[in-house]
């Protein structure tokens, strides 16, 4: 039967095929040299520094826009996107935050809704690194109700002329385009900004507990005006941008996996050498009850990933199961990060270990690309065929 590997109790990594497996090792590899040894320092300064030469070398591993294919982009599977995905976030969730917003939002969202010379135009750079991309639906007020926006755009002549506020946007002071989503006569719409046009402004959000290694910005249109062929020309609605956080969500199912494994394997090594009345503290039973449960709803999460990733592989997966996926994993990831501190006792709220860190972020986690709530409402209504959202 041969000896059991601690690291992967299911034997998960039998469903990978070695592509898979290169994929993995490679994020996983540049996250532990360019990310692991500074992310600490980033969080307690609330900033990520070189973030544009942070993008370029993801670029060059072909991880921005990875699962799309042609401009440049790597053409990747779903489930080698997904393992992606949870490599970054075991270093860090910001850096999870600015390849998905890259990847499934802006460039998805060209590359699904865009007309050829859109794609043409920002794809190849923004698979490269050289231009960071943003995504413009949440507003001040507007949230989870992303019908309710107030962002506008008008045509004047043959162009449009775009206003209002969105907020809470990854990336947003460091990007040179911005997918925006407003309100016209025709219904929502995406609009492609270049960020240095006349009236834009991203106002960096600062004072975050959260995220902190990671660009927050407000974005400002001020009667920003841009060309006819600004507009996505290939969806009229709030489908657009749900499908394209539909894609994202995607992402995070694995990403929170990432967060959780960092510190259940802390929480581990920790046990195996802190030492009380004695022993281990591995060695008491609390202790590892504590941590075979971690184990159970990671690894479990991991499996749930995985056929997810399948699913999307095969042109099969559903919005809801997405949701089912993004729920489950996230809510385990924080439970597990929470019992890990507990196993570190008063070191484990210290940035000398990752939990803490990792606890905090993914209290943002849960809450965007929908909240619990809202999944759960797209659960329970898939459940009885009942709308409970009004």
């Amino acid at each position: 039967m041969g000896s059991f590997d601690v690291a992967d109790l299911l034997g998960l990594d039998e469903l990978l095929s070695p592509e898979d497996l290169a994929v993995r090792d490679t994020v996983r590899r540049w996250v532990g040299e360019r990310v692991l040894p500074h992310v600490a320092q980033w969080y307690e300064a609330g900033e990520l520094p070189q973030v544009r030469e942070l993008a370029r070398e993801l670029g060059s591993l072909g991880a921005l826009g990875m699962s799309l294919e042609g401009y440049g982009c790597a053409g990747a599977s779903a489930v080698q996107y997904g393992l992606a995905c949870l490599e970054l976030e075991a270093g860090d969730s910001g850096i999870r935050s600015l390849v998905s917003v890259q990847g499934s939002l802006a460039m998805y969202a060209i590359h699904r809704f865009g007309g050829e010379a859109q794609k043409r135009e920002w794809l190849p750079r923004m698979a490269a690194g050289e231009v960071i991309g943003c995504f413009g639906l949440t507003e001040p007020d507007h949230g989870s109700d992303p019908a309710s926006m107030r962002t506008y755009a008008k045509r004047d002549g043959s162009d449009w002329v775009l206003s209002g506020r969105k907020m809470w946007i990854t990336n947003g002071s460091v990007a040179g385009v911005a997918v925006v989503w407003a309100r016209t006569e025709e219904g929502v719409r995406g609009f492609v900004v270049p960020t240095d046009a006349p009236g834009f402004s991203a106002p960096e959000i600062k004072h975050k507990w959260s995220l902190r290694a990671s660009v927050t910005s407000e974005l400002v249109l001020d009667d920003v005006r841009l060309p006819g062929d600004a507009v996505l020309p290939e969806v009229v609605g709030l489908k657009g941008p749900l499908s394209c956080l539909s894609h994202a969500r995607y992402g995070i199912v694995w990403g929170a996996m990432g967060a959780a494994r960092a510190c259940f394997e802390t929480a581990v090594e920790y046990a195996k050498t802190r030492e009380q009345f004695g022993r281990p503290i591995g060695g008491f039973q609390l202790t590892q009850a504590k941590l075979a449960d971690m184990a159970v709803e990671l690894h479990k999460g991991v499996l749930l990933a995985h056929h997810l990733g399948r699913r999307m592989d095969a042109g099969r997966l559903r919005p809801e199961q997405v949701s089912f996926g993004k729920l489950n994993n996230v809510r385990e990831a924080i439970e597990i990060c929470r019992t890990s501190r507990t196993v570190l006792g008063a070191n484990g709220i210290s940035l000398e270990y990752p939990v803490m860190r990792h606890a905090t972020n993914l209290e943002s986690v849960l809450t965007y690309e929908g909240t619990v709530e809202m999944h759960q409402l797209v659960l329970g209504k898939a459940l009885t065929g009942l709308d409970a959202f009004r």
